[in-house]
């Protein structure tokens, strides 16, 4: 009886939907990866697949715009229907999907937000939710750290890297970005010039991970003299890759010559420069991290009881990375939080879940999904990068103790 009367006042919303967990469908298709995940609001993964072209990006040299388009078209349907299958949840009883549709390559937004459009219209009353990809990676977290609002995060990838106070679910505060090339790509480019994929021990990694893994047997004061500093003259929290990239590619082209080394050799000291590489890019994260916090303090941009830090995206998987950036936390009593370095890369589970966030207090739900487009460029929220630039702030060199890294 007492059901029956839940039915009769609750009319289209089913008695099943307040009787169980919340639950939402994550779709990711922003770079060359189609993932698909499904989330309760416990944080909870119910199910999840992903078909990854990473293997196909390492033996092109990179992401090709419409290979991966056609990669995305060619397994979308697959990824979602075995996730569904999977969750034992038919999509009429979700309570959400949500679909990256910025920032990212346009050719592949559109191939997730064209099925997402499809999988609403068959479910009929299930809410839309359209997610930012830099905000879903900055919130993932959450689902295994209740970090509480705000907080500071630093998203590290291979597309972006910025500094963002996360103010609330839709309320971000931009407080730095790359100006040129981000510290993945640079990564990549590094690792196929030093021709690693030829190494053994590489073998189907990334380019950032094989430049981490070689770099660990190197010794990065060799070589890294040759890297000045980066945009010491700017007082401000953006990044810029292009100039170590550059670097570093010339360093390479002298040691080749020097040893000889010509087609698809290795040098013998490639995990020196590896290192040295490596080292640069920690003291450039560094250098402009220690500005914003020191902004962050002139301005009380966060509570003195509860600073924290949240580092994530791809290569904030660098354990060297995540290790330095941790000695400046220390420094600056900051609580440094990772996500685990599966929630870290792209995937559908984080645009779930930052489905889920928005769907708990009623944000971000869109009225009708036929309006909603793709942005293959915007920011993560409101820049503060010129009050930053205004305030003029010099830092003293932080010194990294690589000692504990021996």
């Amino acid at each position: 009886m007492l059901r029956l009367k839940l039915n009769t006042l609750l009319g289209k919303q089913s008695l099943h939907k307040i009787l169980r967990s919340l639950t939402v469908l994550g779709i990711e298709t922003s770079c060359d990866d189609t993932g698909a995940a499904i989330v309760d609001d416990t944080g909870q993964v119910l199910a999840q697949e992903i078909h990854s072209q990473q293997q196909m990006t390492i033996r092109l040299g990179g992401v090709i715009p419409p290979i991966a388009r056609r990669l995305h078209e060619e397994n979308i349907e697959r990824v979602v229907t075995a996730t569904i299958e999977s969750s034992n949840i038919p999509v009429e009883q979700l309570d959400g999907i949500a679909c990256t549709v910025k920032p990212g390559m346009p050719l592949s937004l559109l191939v997730g937000l064209k099925y997402a459009r499809e999988l609403v219209r068959r479910a009929k009353n299930v809410p839309f939710l359209p997610v930012h990809h830099m905000q879903a990676h900055a919130l993932t977290v959450r689902m295994v750290d209740r970090v509480a609002f705000p907080f500071l995060v630093f998203l590290l990838s291979g597309g972006h890297c910025l500094l963002a106070i996360v103010k609330d679910v839709e309320d971000f505060m931009l407080l730095g970005e790359s100006i040129d090339t981000s510290p993945g790509e640079a990564y990549d480019k590094v690792a196929r010039r030093l021709k690693l994929k030829n190494l053994p021990e590489c073998d189907g990694m990334s380019g950032g991970e094989s430049v981490e893994r070689v770099a660990r047997r190197g010794d990065p004061h060799k070589f890294v003299d040759r890297y000045p500093a980066t945009m010491s003259k700017y007082r401000d929290c953006n990044f810029s890759f292009s100039g170590m990239k550059t670097t570093t590619m010339r360093l390479i082209e002298r040691e080749e010559e020097k040893h000889g080394i010509v087609g698809d050799g290795i040098l013998p000291n490639v995990c020196d420069v590896a290192a040295a590489f490596q080292l640069s890019v920690g003291r450039h994260l560094l250098k402009r991290l220690q500005r914003c916090l020191v902004f962050i303090d002139y301005n009380d941009l966060l509570p003195k009881h509860n600073r924290t830090l949240v580092l994530s995206g791809g290569v904030a998987c660098n354990s060297f990375i995540r290790q330095v950036i941790g000695q400046l936390c220390d420094h600056h009593e900051y609580d440094l939080v990772c996500p685990p370095p599966q929630l870290c890369t792209d995937n559908g589970v984080m645009v779930a879940w930052n489905g889920m966030e928005k769907l708990k207090v009623g944000k971000g739900i869109a009225s009708d999904p036929e309006l909603v487009d793709i942005e293959p460029k915007c920011s993560i929220g409101p820049s503060m990068i010129r009050k930053v630039q205004e305030a003029n702030i010099q830092v003293p060199r932080f010194k990294i103790d690589l000692t504990k890294f021996s």
